[in-house]
């Protein structure tokens, strides 16, 4: 462990009071109440604007996926010390080309934990320095951030890293998730497995720990981060409060000494930038889905970083201010930022108190790092909310799946991944059965995230989890049942479960089909057999095209059955714990059409298999997330549309050609896509269905990068009697000798040919992005000297990325 004493960092002499200090009504009530034994506080100063003008709550580390040399951080920073009695200022650390953040005090007040990034170095390490601002060391380092540090009773540290090398599924920027480490900074190692970020560990007063999780497991990717709990070890990870209730980030909370409550941050909708929100106290008692047992303190949004002192007396940064906020959410400021600090544009963040403190209950460790599993027990599969209409033995199985961490992300978008639907890749471990009465008990491997779906006899859904769970080497932990209330115990009654008395089985492989479906590899062939002979061109039933033909960022089939609702994902929607049989193979009608009432058709059960795994691993379009941002003719970058066609000669000639002759006719309620980049203002997804005509209109049905001749929108228009489809109400085409026909066509080979030369991952000769490569060799993956423009298979070498996050025993 590196143990470095920074001579570099600026001891700033101490800032006098000014002759007029004098606590206000709230500080006086409280230093003469629970503030008492407090002098001082220490807090972090940071600048507030950012590099990238990115508003997002999360994205304040590291770099941006599509250009390393964009920094998500900001520079200036400072760790300030100050006495409440005196209004005397000290600055401990100084570094205006540096980041200071996320102090903690140690339980014998005379230290400080910090999150701190020097001048000049690309990532956060923890540091301690002591109170008077001598003996600053550092503990971590290495090419990652290491954020949000809280001391632990039994003497480790619990932190949030980038160690996990992921990047935010729905954007640009890397995600930090729980990680622990001795006192020193030694034996780091992951306590958490979530694709997206885990964020403000502290420790509650019986030894558990509360922390904020954001995920999206079949639900929306913007509504859902909330508060869990876990041992310090990572065992016993579960929701604490709010994960069934969308639309809060629950950030920066801690307990409210004296009680069972803690207090909290409630940043609106996706949350907004540094945490901000309003300060809101959280009643557990009634569970986790009790919404009623929140009250928020204060109504403005501008609110960061609580310390609770009592139920009445809270400590808060705002803007350039720390604040004191009593119970009903009154404020005077505590500390206001010296002018030097305002004309740099610095803000105030994350005071705590000066002062020993009692440590927590030590839970003892439940972990077995000699384990390459942990086990889960689930008592009852029919008992749960939401399960009406299930009846007992009608659930066989259990579909066990594995969501995939995504090694680098370019768009914002879920795009190419999937039309609207998942942003996450998802790989089948197999099933497990479930007795009779209903149990289940089987070993998982350890630190990986895991969902499931409840199978029927002919292992169709019954029902789906729209979270996920992480077991911890050695760790056996439970489950009530399918959606349990969180408040429910187990009946009595004394029985042992049929699964206890066999012990924990092993998942069972599915031998015969991929584990990470790939929908141009896998899915369409089967159409090819029975479908494309009555959905092609020239023969398109329903007017419905299931052929493999390229539009400007999916296939027609894979976007045709995306947008006529033939899957049921439930993705994207603020919505939890749907009712049984509406989410996945059974509430989705593709599988109807794979049966013989369906025209005849005669798929075999292997390829109805097939079909089923694949939407009930997501429906995903491409089984490799090399496919993100490559391979599209209008693609995403950062949510904005990439429009650099409409530079072309050929565009502008078919731009005119489309509005001279179309325009008259396809106004706003009938819209044309004018461009194979022209998105028609979509997305975004909620509210969007199928009778929307923006769907019917979309530019991934009309351009036909494969065949452009074959393109809907030069036969719709085009006579029959030269082979078109005359579906205008009259031909606006004659014959393909016509100027204009000849100006879109000649477009659309344009747009072919560029698709032809940048390849989409399933084309011959497609190479990963060189962002992709980048980051592969910063994992360790591929060498160091690739050549990004060398062939590489790229499935294998995600493969052996997403298993390089396995559990490997000591």
């Amino acid at each position: 462990m590196i143990w470095i004493l920074l001579l570099f960092v600026w001891i700033a002499p101490l800032h006098l009071p000014a002759a007029d200090f004098t606590p206000g009504p709230i500080l006086k009530q409280a230093l003469a109440g629970p503030m008492a034994d407090v002098d001082e506080i220490v807090f972090a100063a940071r600048y507030a604007g950012s590099p990238s003008n990115d508003g997002h709550w999360y994205a304040n580390f590291g770099y941006y996926g599509p250009d390393a040399n964009r920094k998500a951080y900001t520079e200036g920073g400072k760790l300030y010390r100050y006495h409440l009695r005196t209004g005397a200022l000290k600055a401990l650390v100084d570094d205006p080309k540096g980041g200071v953040r996320d102090p903690q005090v140690h339980y014998d007040g005379k230290k400080i934990l910090f999150s701190y990034r020097k001048a000049g170095a690309p990532n956060y390490h923890l540091y301690e320095i002591n109170i008077d601002g001598t003996g600053l060391k550092q503990l971590t380092n290495g090419p990652y951030d290491d954020l949000e540090p809280t001391y632990l009773a039994n003497g480790e540290i619990l932190f949030v890293s980038s160690r996990c090398n992921r990047w935010v599924n729905c954007w640009l920027t890397q995600v930090a998730v729980l990680y622990r480490a001795d006192a020193d900074g030694a034996n780091i190692r992951p306590v958490s497995s979530n694709n997206e970020q885990d964020n403000t560990p502290w420790p509650l007063p019986d030894g558990r720990i509360l922390y904020t999780r954001w995920e999206y497991v079949d639900r929306s990717q913007v509504h859902y981060h909330h508060l869990w709990s876990c041992n310090p070890d990572g065992t016993n990870q579960t929701v604490y409060y709010g994960n069934l209730h969308p639309g809060i980030v629950m950030i920066d909370s801690k307990p409210i000494p004296g009680t069972n409550k803690v207090v909290s941050i409630f940043s609106p909708a996706h949350g907004r930038r540094e945490h901000d929100g309003v300060i809101a106290v959280v009643d557990p008692s009634a569970g986790p889905d009790a919404e009623s047992f929140s009250r928020q303190i204060t109504k403005a949004n501008t609110f960061r970083d609580p310390w609770a002192f009592s139920e009445s007396h809270f400590m808060a940064a705002s803007g350039t201010s720390i604040l004191m906020v009593d119970g009903k959410g009154n404020t005077e400021t505590l500390v206001q930022l010296p002018i030097e600090d305002l004309a740099i544009r610095l803000q105030a963040h994350e005071p705590r108190p000066i002062i020993p403190r009692q440590r927590e209950r030590v839970i003892p460790p439940r972990i077995n790092l000699t384990k390459a599993t942990g086990a889960l027990l689930l008592s009852d599969v029919n008992r749960g909310r939401n399960m009406k209409g299930v009846q007992p033995g009608e659930i066989k199985k259990l579909l066990v799946l594995e969501t995939l961490p995504m090694p680098i992300h370019y768009t914002g978008g879920m795009e190419p991944i999937s039309y609207g639907g998942t942003f996450t890749l998802e790989r089948i471990v197999g099933t497990v059965p479930i007795e009779p009465d209903g149990s289940a008990y089987f070993e998982l491997p350890a630190l990986r995230s895991f969902f499931f779906v409840a199978l029927d006899e002919n292992d169709m859904a019954v029902k789906r989890m729209q979270s996920f769970l992480t077991v911890q080497p050695g760790e056996t932990t439970s489950c009530v049942g399918c959606h349990e209330d969180r408040v429910e115990a187990p009946p009595p009654g004394g029985r042992v479960l049929m699964a206890v008395r066999k012990g924990p089985g092993k998942v069972q492989p599915i031998a015969d089909v991929p584990d990470v479906f790939d929908f141009p590899r896998d899915i369409q062939p089967i159409l090819d057999r029975h479908c494309v002979k009555c959905h092609d061109y020239g023969n398109h039933r329903g007017g419905v095209i299931l052929s493999a033909d390229r539009g400007p960022m999916y296939s027609h089939s894979y976007f045709t059955l995306t947008v006529r609702d033939q899957i049921a994902d439930g993705r994207n929607k603020a919505v939890s714990n749907y009712a049984p049989r509406t989410l996945g193979s059974s509430a989705s009608a593709l599988m109807k059409k794979l049966e013989p009432d369906h025209y005849g058709v005669r798929t075999t059960p292997h390829e109805r298999k097939m079909v089923r795994l694949w939407i009930e691993t997501g429906a995903a379009y491409p089984g490799t997330y090399a496919a993100l941002g490559s391979g599209m003719i209008g693609s995403y970058t950062e949510n904005q549309l990439d429009r650099t066609d409409l530079d072309w000669p050929t565009a502008k000639a078919s731009l005119a050609s489309l509005q001279q002759r179309c325009a008259a006719c396809h106004t706003q309620d009938r819209p044309l896509p004018l461009s194979a980049s022209d998105d028609q203002k979509l997305p975004p997804w909620n509210g969007l269905t199928i009778k929307d005509l923006r769907r019917r209109y979309s530019r991934h049905l009309l351009y036909n990068l494969t065949r452009p001749d074959q393109s809907m929108l030069l036969l719709a228009p085009l006579a029959r009697k030269a082979g078109g489809y005359e579906l205008c109400s009259a031909a606006v085409f004659p014959d393909t000798s016509d100027p204009d026909y000849r100006n879109i066509l000649a477009y659309i080979r344009e747009a072919k040919q560029h698709l032809d030369e940048m390849k989409r991952f399933d084309m011959p000769g497609f190479r990963p992005r060189i962002d992709w490569v980048r980051e592969m060799k910063r994992y360790g993956i591929l060498p160091q000297d690739h050549d990004a423009a060398k062939p590489v298979d790229y499935y294998a070498v995600e493969r052996a990325y997403w298993e390089s996050f396995w559990h490997r025993p000591q």
